[in-house]
């Protein structure tokens, strides 16, 4: 299989996460002007059980290193197993409740506040269980990142206090999804041997292993949580599967590439974390909020009717954020 090396290499699969898991959620905004969430979502799972599953046979099955996606598959332990399942039942629960808030509140404000905070809880989580980096740098960056949230807070009270008003429905769905997506990586990444990827010890898995079943989990759990939500909507009105199949094909497809998107910048963050550490390598993915902000902001202008002095409040927002992950970068060297 392949495997990274470098670190430095390994800090760029980081930032292509950060891109990617920053960026999906563009493709239901674009499938929002016609197709219910709910429905996109569908399409979004499925997307990320495909991909995982290109990975495995491609990058996960070729090379003189590792255990080729079958091998490993046949000798992981049932324990390891059903820990990076349960990551990807607790993901999707928690990525469902930001779909929501996305739909509810936009972008720049589900992303800043639900996975910023995800990334502060999951990094000292991902510490706790990995102890890779300069613990200094990585919290100080954290702790950045913290008031970089509290002032995208500070920007979206603007803007519901002015001619945009926006539910606090929004915030609280983002935080219920923040603190549920804290939880997912501990367990996927604790189904790996995050310090030997060449020779990992029997009954662990690869990344690539860990990706598929995560995204399993999220898949099997996907006809529960998501039937669950088309019965009883957090926003909107209730919908069925009827609905669902009578979309057209570029609809569905939208949906898909949502996943797809996603499940790049996942296998290549798990594909780092052996060389970064889990801590660093979750911390520098979920900078994705802020490149999910400055799509929300600058492209489809979510906050284009807010008060005086908005745009000022996320400029601090959005260098505080910055700042933050450059020293998660540098805790790692």
């Amino acid at each position: 299989m392949y495997i990274v090396t470098s670190y430095p290499f390994a800090i760029f699969l980081c930032f292509i996460t950060m891109l990617c898991w920053g960026s999906w959620g563009n493709t239901q905004k674009l499938a929002g002007k016609t197709w219910r969430y709910e429905l996109y979502y569908w399409g979004y799972v499925i997307g990320v059980l495909l991909l995982s599953l290109i990975m495995a046979f491609t990058l996960g099955s070729n090379g003189e290193a590792g255990r080729s996606f079958i091998a490993d598959l046949k000798q992981a332990d049932m324990g390891n197993i059903g820990s990076a399942f349960l990551g990807g039942i607790i993901f999707n629960a928690a990525n469902i409740l930001l779909s929501t808030a996305i739909a509810i509140a936009g972008m720049s404000v589900a992303f800043p506040v639900g996975i910023g905070l995800a990334l502060v809880l999951g990094v000292i989580i991902n510490y706790m269980g990995s102890q890779k980096g300069d613990p200094v740098f990585l919290f100080l960056g954290v702790g950045l990142i913290t008031i970089a949230i509290i002032i995208n807070a500070l920007a979206y009270k603007k803007a519901s206090s002015g001619s945009q008003k926006v539910s606090t429905k929004g915030i609280m769905v983002s935080i219920l999804a923040g603190v549920l997506m804290s939880f997912f990586y501990r367990f996927v990444a604790a189904s790996m041997d995050l310090d030997n990827f060449v020779s990992p010890a029997q009954g662990m898995m690869t990344p690539y292993t860990a990706f598929v079943i995560f995204a399993l989990g999220v898949f099997i759990s996907n006809f529960l949580f998501n039937t669950i939500l088309l019965k009883k909507l957090i926003s909107g009105e209730p919908t069925n599967y009827k609905a669902y199949f009578k979309g057209k094909l570029p609809i569905h497809l939208v949906g898909v590439l949502g996943g797809v998107i996603w499940g790049i910048g996942n296998s290549f963050n798990l594909i780092a974390a052996g060389k970064a550490g889990a801590a660093i390598s979750y911390g520098l993915g979920q900078g994705a909020t802020l490149v999910a902000a400055l799509w929300g902001v600058f492209i489809w202008r979510e906050f284009k009717n807010s008060p005086k002095g908005t745009n000022r409040t996320l400029t601090y927002m959005f260098v505080f954020f910055g700042f933050g992950i450059l020293l998660i970068i540098y805790a790692g060297q």
